[in-house]
């Protein structure tokens, strides 16, 4: 392993946790119906907890509305009790065949609490970008230490430099989906 191949792994991992912060900003709701609302409800079927995704369709066929259609109508009652315990602010209505998921309207007070709940979220892939360059940063060193492909202090120094530029950049992007989906959150 190369400075170059460290510098790279990291470039690789820092875009892993944009990618993986975008996915939790899907899940905070704003304003809109988005079946990615419910990716961390998960509903036990035959001993094992399943996404709900995989025991039914979920569909958003309106602005304020999810509809689930579960593959096996004995679930509806689980998957009920996994999307109250799911915690989403979201009480679920059956008919028998379907549940609907009513989205109510967006008080000040519940877009202050999504705007946090975004906020920690962002704050989260900062601290995992952060994590990725002392992991980083602590390779270069073994690196230097290493008596088969030692490079120089200076070489550590110019690398570390190129990490310090990646982070930053990464965590600049950040930032940027944050303030992004602040704005979705609090624009009416």
């Amino acid at each position: 392993m190369t400075g170059q191949d460290v510098v790279k792994s990291c470039n690789e991992k820092m875009g892993k946790a944009i990618e993986a912060t975008k996915h939790k900003f899907t899940s905070i709701r704003a304003g809109r119906a988005s079946v990615s609302m419910l990716d961390s409800v998960k509903v036990e079927q035959y001993g094992s907890d399943m996404p709900l995704n995989q025991v039914g369709s979920v569909s958003a066929p309106e602005a304020r509305l999810l509809v689930i259609d579960p593959w096996d109508k004995s679930l509806i009652s689980k998957i009920e009790k996994a999307i109250m315990a799911a915690n989403l602010g979201l009480t679920p209505n059956n008919d028998g065949k379907v549940i609907r998921l009513v989205m109510p309207e967006l008080t000040a007070e519940r877009r202050k609490e999504y705007v946090k709940m975004a906020k920690t979220e962002a704050e989260n892939g900062k601290v995992a970008v952060r994590n990725i360059r002392k992991d980083g940063n602590n390779d270069l060193k073994k690196l230097s230490k290493d008596k088969e492909s030692p490079i120089s202090e200076d070489e550590v120094k110019t690398l570390e430099a190129e990490i310090q530029k990646l982070t930053d950049a990464h965590i600049k992007a950040i930032d940027d989906l944050f303030a992004k989906k602040e704005k979705e959150i609090t624009t009416v």
